[in-house]
């Protein structure tokens, strides 16, 4: 005699009770997903902000550089005469780029550009167009 074992029945009530759990679980790895999502983002931004101060900083230190040849230019050229008003000119506006560059910071200079453009587009297009002409042709060979 062979006793067979009973197979197991299972009703609808815990078919449901696991079907919720399955959805409870699924929903719940699709929040953690959500926060690596947005942890991977946050730290993204993070990382593009370091890279954008570091380039600020760069650009202000390139500034102080420039200024400190218009302080060196100032007081090596000649002072007097039709030279030396020509000269002072010019070691003014040496230090002067090199202020606005250690305030404006590469940002600002992008700003700055950025307006000049809404500005004045066709001008804006046409030097590009001769740009892009004049590096094509430098670099052609």
């Amino acid at each position: 005699m062979s006793r067979s074992t009973p197979t197991p029945r299972v009703n609808n009530q815990e078919w449901a009770l696991a079907a919720d759990e399955a959805k409870e679980a699924a929903a719940s790895v699709g929040k953690m997903a959500g926060h690596a999502v947005s942890a991977v983002g946050a730290i993204a931004s993070r990382a593009a902000s370091d890279v954008g101060k570091k380039a600020d900083d760069l650009t202000a230190s390139a500034g102080v550089g420039i200024q400190e040849l218009g302080d060196k230019l100032s007081r090596n050229v000649p002072h007097a005469g039709a030279v030396g008003s020509a000269s002072q000119a010019v070691a003014r506006t040496v230090k002067e780029g090199g202020e606005y560059l250690e305030g404006a910071k590469l940002s600002g200079i992008t700003e700055d550009v950025a307006r000049v453009i809404r500005r004045n587009p066709i001008p804006a297009i046409l030097i590009a167009i001769g740009l892009g002409w004049f590096v094509g042709r430098t670099f052609k060979r």
